[in-house]
Protein backbone atom coordinates (compact mmCIF):
# COMPACT_ATOMS: atom_id res chain seq x y z
CA UNK A 1 0.00 0.00 0.00
CA UNK A 2 1.37 3.44 -0.84
CA UNK A 3 2.26 6.16 1.56
CA UNK A 4 -0.79 8.41 1.95
CA UNK A 5 -1.03 10.83 -0.92
CA UNK A 6 -1.27 13.55 1.70
CA UNK A 7 2.41 12.99 2.38
CA UNK A 8 3.25 13.07 -1.31
CA UNK A 9 1.37 16.31 -1.89
CA UNK A 10 2.72 18.06 1.19
CA UNK A 11 4.03 21.54 0.50
CA UNK A 12 2.34 22.04 -2.86
CA UNK A 13 0.39 25.15 -3.74
CA UNK A 14 -2.81 23.11 -3.70
CA UNK A 15 -3.21 23.79 0.01
CA UNK A 16 -5.85 26.37 0.67
CA UNK A 17 -7.06 26.40 -2.92
CA UNK A 18 -10.64 27.55 -3.34
CA UNK A 19 -13.25 24.82 -3.70
CA UNK A 20 -16.58 25.90 -5.14
CA UNK A 21 -18.30 22.54 -4.77
CA UNK A 22 -21.61 23.65 -6.25
CA UNK A 23 -22.78 21.37 -9.08
CA UNK A 24 -24.25 22.92 -12.19
CA UNK A 25 -27.93 22.46 -12.76
CA UNK A 26 -27.70 20.80 -16.18
CA UNK A 27 -26.34 17.61 -14.65
CA UNK A 28 -28.65 15.50 -12.53
CA UNK A 29 -26.74 13.61 -9.86
CA UNK A 30 -28.59 10.55 -8.58
CA UNK A 31 -27.81 8.58 -5.42
CA UNK A 32 -26.94 5.00 -6.33
CA UNK A 33 -27.22 1.75 -4.43
CA UNK A 34 -25.70 -1.53 -5.56
CA UNK A 35 -28.27 -4.34 -5.66
CA UNK A 36 -27.10 -7.39 -7.54
CA UNK A 37 -28.56 -10.01 -5.21
CA UNK A 38 -30.95 -11.49 -7.75
CA UNK A 39 -28.02 -12.52 -9.96
CA UNK A 40 -26.13 -14.33 -7.20
CA UNK A 41 -27.99 -17.70 -7.26
CA UNK A 42 -27.26 -18.17 -10.97
CA UNK A 43 -23.61 -17.24 -10.40
CA UNK A 44 -23.25 -19.74 -7.55
CA UNK A 45 -24.90 -22.49 -9.59
CA UNK A 46 -22.39 -21.94 -12.39
CA UNK A 47 -19.48 -21.92 -9.94
CA UNK A 48 -20.62 -25.20 -8.36
CA UNK A 49 -21.14 -26.86 -11.74
CA UNK A 50 -17.80 -25.79 -13.22
CA UNK A 51 -15.56 -28.77 -13.97
CA UNK A 52 -11.80 -28.33 -13.58
CA UNK A 53 -9.13 -30.63 -15.03
CA UNK A 54 -7.34 -33.32 -13.06
CA UNK A 55 -4.51 -32.25 -10.81
CA UNK A 56 -2.18 -34.83 -12.32
CA UNK A 57 -2.45 -33.39 -15.81
CA UNK A 58 -1.98 -29.75 -14.83
CA UNK A 59 0.58 -30.19 -12.06
CA UNK A 60 3.05 -31.76 -14.46
CA UNK A 61 2.87 -28.70 -16.69
CA UNK A 62 2.68 -25.83 -14.22
CA UNK A 63 5.69 -23.71 -13.44
CA UNK A 64 7.82 -25.07 -10.63
CA UNK A 65 9.96 -21.97 -10.08
CA UNK A 66 7.45 -20.11 -7.95
CA UNK A 67 6.74 -17.38 -10.50
CA UNK A 68 3.49 -18.86 -11.81
CA UNK A 69 4.76 -18.20 -15.32
CA UNK A 70 2.21 -20.62 -16.79
CA UNK A 71 -0.62 -18.66 -15.20
CA UNK A 72 -2.78 -19.19 -12.15
CA UNK A 73 -2.19 -22.56 -10.50
CA UNK A 74 -4.94 -25.15 -10.44
CA UNK A 75 -4.72 -25.43 -6.66
CA UNK A 76 -5.07 -21.66 -6.23
CA UNK A 77 -8.09 -21.60 -8.54
CA UNK A 78 -9.65 -24.50 -6.63
CA UNK A 79 -9.09 -22.71 -3.33
CA UNK A 80 -10.63 -19.49 -4.64
CA UNK A 81 -13.58 -21.38 -6.13
CA UNK A 82 -14.19 -23.20 -2.85
CA UNK A 83 -14.09 -19.94 -0.88
CA UNK A 84 -16.51 -18.36 -3.35
CA UNK A 85 -19.00 -21.16 -2.70
CA UNK A 86 -18.57 -21.74 1.02
CA UNK A 87 -17.43 -18.60 2.83
CA UNK A 88 -17.78 -15.58 0.53
CA UNK A 89 -21.03 -13.76 1.21
CA UNK A 90 -22.05 -11.28 -1.48
CA UNK A 91 -24.89 -9.89 0.64
CA UNK A 92 -22.43 -8.89 3.36
CA UNK A 93 -19.96 -7.45 0.86
CA UNK A 94 -22.69 -5.51 -0.95
CA UNK A 95 -23.93 -4.03 2.32
CA UNK A 96 -20.37 -2.99 3.21
CA UNK A 97 -19.77 -1.41 -0.19
CA UNK A 98 -23.09 0.44 0.01
CA UNK A 99 -21.89 2.24 3.16
CA UNK A 100 -19.92 4.46 0.78
CA UNK A 101 -21.65 7.40 -0.90
CA UNK A 102 -22.40 6.24 -4.45
CA UNK A 103 -23.82 8.40 -7.23
CA UNK A 104 -24.44 8.32 -10.95
CA UNK A 105 -24.63 11.13 -13.48
CA UNK A 106 -25.00 11.14 -17.25
CA UNK A 107 -22.09 12.81 -19.03
CA UNK A 108 -21.83 12.67 -22.82
CA UNK A 109 -24.14 9.66 -22.97
CA UNK A 110 -22.28 7.66 -20.31
CA UNK A 111 -23.99 6.90 -17.03
CA UNK A 112 -20.96 7.54 -14.84
CA UNK A 113 -20.85 5.80 -11.48
CA UNK A 114 -18.69 7.36 -8.79
CA UNK A 115 -18.05 7.35 -5.06
CA UNK A 116 -17.77 10.79 -3.44
CA UNK A 117 -16.46 10.96 0.12
CA UNK A 118 -16.19 14.47 1.57
CA UNK A 119 -13.89 15.15 4.50
CA UNK A 120 -15.89 18.07 5.84
CA UNK A 121 -12.80 20.26 6.17
CA UNK A 122 -13.11 23.65 4.41
CA UNK A 123 -9.62 23.43 2.89
CA UNK A 124 -9.84 19.83 1.77
CA UNK A 125 -8.16 19.07 -1.56
CA UNK A 126 -10.40 17.49 -4.19
CA UNK A 127 -8.79 14.42 -5.73
CA UNK A 128 -10.04 11.91 -8.29
CA UNK A 129 -8.60 8.40 -8.08
CA UNK A 130 -8.59 6.32 -11.28
CA UNK A 131 -8.30 2.54 -11.40
CA UNK A 132 -7.35 0.32 -14.33
CA UNK A 133 -7.94 -3.20 -15.64
CA UNK A 134 -8.65 -5.69 -14.14
CA UNK A 135 -9.42 -3.46 -11.18
CA UNK A 136 -12.64 -1.71 -10.27
CA UNK A 137 -13.40 1.27 -8.05
CA UNK A 138 -12.98 -1.22 -5.16
CA UNK A 139 -9.25 -1.31 -5.87
CA UNK A 140 -9.01 2.31 -4.68
CA UNK A 141 -11.46 2.21 -1.76
CA UNK A 142 -8.81 1.35 0.90
CA UNK A 143 -7.25 4.76 0.28
CA UNK A 144 -10.36 6.67 1.37
CA UNK A 145 -9.66 6.59 5.08
CA UNK A 146 -6.08 7.68 4.46
CA UNK A 147 -7.23 10.69 2.47
CA UNK A 148 -10.68 11.80 3.59
CA UNK A 149 -9.92 11.58 7.31
CA UNK A 150 -7.65 14.09 9.02
CA UNK A 151 -4.05 12.98 8.65
CA UNK A 152 -1.11 14.46 10.50
CA UNK A 153 1.67 15.10 8.01
CA UNK A 154 5.09 13.77 8.91
CA UNK A 155 7.17 16.63 10.24
CA UNK A 156 4.34 19.12 9.81
CA UNK A 157 1.90 20.74 12.19
CA UNK A 158 -0.76 21.34 9.56
CA UNK A 159 -3.36 18.74 8.78
CA UNK A 160 -4.46 17.85 5.27
CA UNK A 161 -7.60 16.10 4.10
CA UNK A 162 -9.05 15.31 0.71
CA UNK A 163 -12.46 15.18 -0.85
CA UNK A 164 -12.20 11.83 -2.61
CA UNK A 165 -13.87 10.96 -5.92
CA UNK A 166 -13.54 7.39 -7.23
CA UNK A 167 -15.33 6.74 -10.53
CA UNK A 168 -15.82 3.50 -12.37
CA UNK A 169 -14.14 3.85 -15.76
CA UNK A 170 -16.51 3.82 -18.77
CA UNK A 171 -17.55 0.21 -19.38
CA UNK A 172 -16.33 -0.91 -15.95
CA UNK A 173 -18.41 -1.86 -12.93
CA UNK A 174 -21.45 0.38 -12.74
CA UNK A 175 -20.51 2.91 -15.43
CA UNK A 176 -22.11 2.31 -18.80
CA UNK A 177 -20.09 1.68 -21.93
CA UNK A 178 -18.82 4.52 -24.14
CA UNK A 179 -21.47 5.60 -26.67
CA UNK A 180 -19.18 5.17 -29.70
CA UNK A 181 -16.51 2.72 -30.85
CA UNK A 182 -14.04 5.57 -31.28
CA UNK A 183 -13.51 6.24 -27.60
CA UNK A 184 -10.09 6.48 -26.00
CA UNK A 185 -8.33 7.76 -22.89
CA UNK A 186 -8.62 11.38 -24.02
CA UNK A 187 -12.41 11.02 -24.16
CA UNK A 188 -12.55 9.51 -20.68
CA UNK A 189 -10.27 12.32 -19.49
CA UNK A 190 -12.70 14.90 -20.82
CA UNK A 191 -15.65 13.19 -19.10
CA UNK A 192 -13.86 13.01 -15.76
CA UNK A 193 -12.80 16.64 -15.97
CA UNK A 194 -16.47 17.51 -16.49
CA UNK A 195 -17.35 15.32 -13.51
CA UNK A 196 -14.96 17.23 -11.27
CA UNK A 197 -15.58 20.75 -12.55
CA UNK A 198 -19.09 20.94 -14.01
CA UNK A 199 -20.88 18.23 -12.03
CA UNK A 200 -19.19 18.52 -8.62
CA UNK A 201 -18.12 22.15 -8.99
CA UNK A 202 -14.43 21.86 -8.07
CA UNK A 203 -12.45 24.64 -9.70
CA UNK A 204 -9.12 22.84 -9.28
CA UNK A 205 -8.26 19.34 -8.20
CA UNK A 206 -5.61 16.61 -8.06
CA UNK A 207 -5.52 13.29 -9.91
CA UNK A 208 -4.14 9.86 -9.06
CA UNK A 209 -3.98 7.13 -11.69
CA UNK A 210 -2.80 3.55 -12.00
CA UNK A 211 -2.76 1.20 -15.01
CA UNK A 212 -5.30 2.58 -17.54
CA UNK A 213 -6.07 5.21 -14.94
CA UNK A 214 -2.53 6.49 -15.49
CA UNK A 215 -3.29 6.95 -19.19
CA UNK A 216 -6.52 8.79 -18.47
CA UNK A 217 -4.97 10.74 -15.60
CA UNK A 218 -1.97 11.80 -17.68
CA UNK A 219 -4.33 12.98 -20.42
CA UNK A 220 -6.24 15.05 -17.87
CA UNK A 221 -2.95 16.49 -16.62
CA UNK A 222 -1.96 17.44 -20.18
CA UNK A 223 -5.32 18.62 -21.56
CA UNK A 224 -6.86 20.38 -18.59
CA UNK A 225 -3.88 22.17 -17.13
CA UNK A 226 -5.87 24.97 -15.48
CA UNK A 227 -8.05 22.60 -13.47
CA UNK A 228 -5.71 19.65 -12.85
CA UNK A 229 -3.13 21.11 -10.49
CA UNK A 230 -1.30 17.97 -9.37
CA UNK A 231 -0.92 14.42 -10.66
CA UNK A 232 0.30 11.34 -8.83
CA UNK A 233 1.07 8.15 -10.78
CA UNK A 234 2.59 4.75 -10.13
CA UNK A 235 2.57 3.76 -13.81
CA UNK A 236 3.18 5.67 -17.02
CA UNK A 237 1.09 5.46 -20.22
CA UNK A 238 4.26 4.78 -22.22
CA UNK A 239 6.24 1.61 -22.72
CA UNK A 240 8.91 1.20 -20.00
CA UNK A 241 12.54 1.56 -21.09
CA UNK A 242 14.48 -1.64 -21.65
CA UNK A 243 17.45 -2.58 -19.46
CA UNK A 244 19.68 -1.71 -22.42
CA UNK A 245 18.10 1.76 -22.63
CA UNK A 246 18.64 2.31 -18.93
CA UNK A 247 22.25 1.09 -19.09
CA UNK A 248 22.95 3.35 -22.07
CA UNK A 249 22.04 6.34 -19.91
CA UNK A 250 24.50 5.20 -17.23
CA UNK A 251 21.71 4.99 -14.66
CA UNK A 252 22.71 3.10 -11.55
CA UNK A 253 19.90 1.10 -9.97
CA UNK A 254 19.48 0.19 -6.32
CA UNK A 255 18.96 -3.51 -5.45
CA UNK A 256 15.22 -2.90 -5.16
CA UNK A 257 15.13 -1.14 -8.51
CA UNK A 258 16.90 -4.11 -10.08
CA UNK A 259 14.01 -6.28 -8.88
CA UNK A 260 11.52 -3.76 -10.26
CA UNK A 261 13.32 -3.72 -13.61
CA UNK A 262 13.27 -7.52 -13.81
CA UNK A 263 9.55 -7.57 -13.03
CA UNK A 264 9.02 -5.36 -16.06
CA UNK A 265 11.16 -7.64 -18.22
CA UNK A 266 9.18 -10.69 -17.03
CA UNK A 267 5.92 -9.00 -17.99
CA UNK A 268 7.24 -7.96 -21.39
CA UNK A 269 8.61 -11.40 -22.24
CA UNK A 270 6.01 -13.71 -20.75
CA UNK A 271 3.16 -11.84 -19.14
CA UNK A 272 1.46 -9.78 -21.83
CA UNK A 273 -0.50 -12.42 -23.73
CA UNK A 274 -3.75 -11.09 -22.28
CA UNK A 275 -2.83 -7.60 -23.59
CA UNK A 276 -2.49 -8.84 -27.17
CA UNK A 277 -5.73 -10.82 -26.94
CA UNK A 278 -7.76 -7.93 -25.52
CA UNK A 279 -6.24 -5.38 -27.88
CA UNK A 280 -6.92 -7.45 -30.99
CA UNK A 281 -9.76 -9.87 -30.16
CA UNK A 282 -11.70 -8.39 -27.22
CA UNK A 283 -14.96 -9.92 -28.42
CA UNK A 284 -13.55 -13.45 -28.40
CA UNK A 285 -12.29 -13.41 -24.83
CA UNK A 286 -15.22 -11.26 -23.72
CA UNK A 287 -17.87 -13.62 -25.08
CA UNK A 288 -15.98 -16.74 -24.00
CA UNK A 289 -15.98 -15.62 -20.37
CA UNK A 290 -19.18 -13.56 -20.28
CA UNK A 291 -21.29 -16.13 -18.40
CA UNK A 292 -18.37 -18.03 -16.89
CA UNK A 293 -17.59 -16.77 -13.38
CA UNK A 294 -14.80 -19.30 -12.76
CA UNK A 295 -13.30 -18.37 -16.12
CA UNK A 296 -13.33 -14.72 -15.13
CA UNK A 297 -11.83 -15.70 -11.77
CA UNK A 298 -8.93 -17.44 -13.49
CA UNK A 299 -8.39 -14.62 -16.00
CA UNK A 300 -8.62 -11.78 -13.48
CA UNK A 301 -7.38 -13.54 -10.36
CA UNK A 302 -4.11 -14.43 -12.05
CA UNK A 303 -3.31 -10.75 -12.56
CA UNK A 304 -4.08 -9.79 -8.98
CA UNK A 305 -1.88 -12.59 -7.67
CA UNK A 306 1.07 -12.41 -10.06
CA UNK A 307 1.22 -8.62 -10.43
CA UNK A 308 1.11 -7.93 -6.69
CA UNK A 309 3.78 -8.01 -4.03
CA UNK A 310 4.54 -11.67 -3.10
CA UNK A 311 3.79 -10.66 0.50
CA UNK A 312 0.20 -9.80 -0.44
CA UNK A 313 -2.25 -10.10 2.43
CA UNK A 314 0.40 -9.28 5.05
CA UNK A 315 1.50 -6.03 6.63
CA UNK A 316 -0.19 -3.06 4.98
CA UNK A 317 -1.61 -5.17 2.14
CA UNK A 318 -5.32 -6.03 2.18
CA UNK A 319 -5.14 -8.22 -0.93
CA UNK A 320 -6.64 -11.45 0.38
CA UNK A 321 -8.66 -14.05 -1.51
CA UNK A 322 -11.79 -12.24 -0.35
CA UNK A 323 -10.64 -9.04 -2.01
CA UNK A 324 -10.04 -10.88 -5.28
CA UNK A 325 -13.48 -12.48 -5.05
CA UNK A 326 -15.06 -9.05 -4.45
CA UNK A 327 -13.44 -7.69 -7.60
CA UNK A 328 -14.42 -10.65 -9.76
CA UNK A 329 -17.95 -10.69 -8.34
CA UNK A 330 -18.42 -7.08 -9.46
CA UNK A 331 -17.17 -7.95 -12.96
CA UNK A 332 -19.50 -10.91 -13.24
CA UNK A 333 -22.59 -9.59 -11.47
CA UNK A 334 -22.42 -6.15 -13.10
CA UNK A 335 -21.91 -7.88 -16.48
CA UNK A 336 -19.04 -5.59 -17.31
CA UNK A 337 -16.33 -8.05 -18.34
CA UNK A 338 -16.90 -7.71 -22.10
CA UNK A 339 -17.10 -3.91 -22.06
CA UNK A 340 -14.05 -3.62 -19.79
CA UNK A 341 -11.67 -5.53 -22.06
CA UNK A 342 -12.56 -3.22 -24.97
CA UNK A 343 -10.46 -0.48 -23.36
CA UNK A 344 -7.43 -2.21 -24.91
CA UNK A 345 -8.83 -2.24 -28.44
CA UNK A 346 -10.06 1.35 -28.12
CA UNK A 347 -6.65 2.63 -27.04
CA UNK A 348 -4.15 1.26 -29.58
CA UNK A 349 -1.70 4.03 -28.64
CA UNK A 350 -1.75 3.21 -24.95
CA UNK A 351 1.58 2.16 -23.42
CA UNK A 352 3.37 2.41 -26.77
CA UNK A 353 7.08 2.80 -27.36
CA UNK A 354 8.42 6.34 -27.06
CA UNK A 355 11.84 7.95 -27.08
CA UNK A 356 10.80 10.31 -24.23
CA UNK A 357 12.14 13.30 -26.13
CA UNK A 358 8.83 14.89 -27.06
CA UNK A 359 6.17 13.76 -24.58
CA UNK A 360 6.28 16.43 -21.89
CA UNK A 361 2.81 17.39 -20.73
CA UNK A 362 1.64 20.93 -21.47
CA UNK A 363 1.46 22.04 -17.85
CA UNK A 364 3.51 23.36 -14.97
CA UNK A 365 1.45 21.45 -12.40
CA UNK A 366 3.45 19.18 -10.10
CA UNK A 367 3.87 15.52 -11.02
CA UNK A 368 4.48 13.04 -8.21
CA UNK A 369 5.50 9.46 -8.86
CA UNK A 370 5.82 6.34 -6.71
CA UNK A 371 7.61 3.20 -7.87
CA UNK A 372 6.58 -0.03 -6.17
CA UNK A 373 9.16 -2.80 -6.21
CA UNK A 374 6.79 -5.48 -7.51
CA UNK A 375 4.97 -3.48 -10.16
CA UNK A 376 5.03 -4.84 -13.70
CA UNK A 377 6.53 -1.71 -15.24
CA UNK A 378 9.60 0.21 -14.14
CA UNK A 379 10.56 3.78 -15.05
CA UNK A 380 13.68 5.35 -13.47
CA UNK A 381 13.35 8.92 -12.25
CA UNK A 382 15.01 10.39 -15.36
CA UNK A 383 12.28 8.95 -17.58
CA UNK A 384 9.44 10.15 -15.39
CA UNK A 385 10.98 13.64 -15.30
CA UNK A 386 10.78 13.72 -19.09
CA UNK A 387 6.97 13.56 -19.15
CA UNK A 388 5.98 16.23 -16.62
CA UNK A 389 6.98 18.66 -13.89
CA UNK A 390 8.35 15.99 -11.57
CA UNK A 391 8.67 17.22 -7.98
CA UNK A 392 8.64 13.92 -6.09
CA UNK A 393 9.91 10.45 -7.00
CA UNK A 394 9.63 7.75 -4.35
CA UNK A 395 10.65 4.09 -4.34
CA UNK A 396 8.68 1.73 -2.11
CA UNK A 397 10.00 -1.71 -1.23
CA UNK A 398 6.51 -3.01 -0.49
CA UNK A 399 3.76 -3.06 -3.08
CA UNK A 400 2.99 -4.11 -6.62
CA UNK A 401 0.70 -3.16 -9.49
CA UNK A 402 -2.33 -2.68 -7.25
CA UNK A 403 -0.87 -0.45 -4.52
CA UNK A 404 -4.30 0.44 -3.12
CA UNK A 405 -4.75 -3.15 -1.94
CA UNK A 406 -1.43 -4.96 -2.21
Amino acid sequence: MPAPLALLLAGLTLFGMPVDAVPTQRFQIKPFEINLSERVPHMLDLIRDTQLPSSEFVAARESTNGTLSTGISLETLKDLREEWITSFNWEEEQASINKLHHFTVNIEGINVHFVHEISGEPNAIPIILLHGWPGTFLEIVPLIDLLALKSQLEGETAKTTFNVVIPSLPGFGFSSSPPTKAWDAKDSARVFNKLMTQVLGYRRYAVHGTDWGSDIGYSMYDQFNTTVRALHLNFLPFSPPTPADIAARNITLSPGEVIAEQRGVDWETGGNGYFVEQATKPNTIGLALYDNPVGQLAWIGEKFIIWSDPRQGTGPSVLTHKEILREVSVYYLARSFVSSVYIYAQNPNGFVQTDYSNVKARTDAPLLYTTFEYNIGFWPEQYVAAVGNLVSYKFREFGGHFPGVG
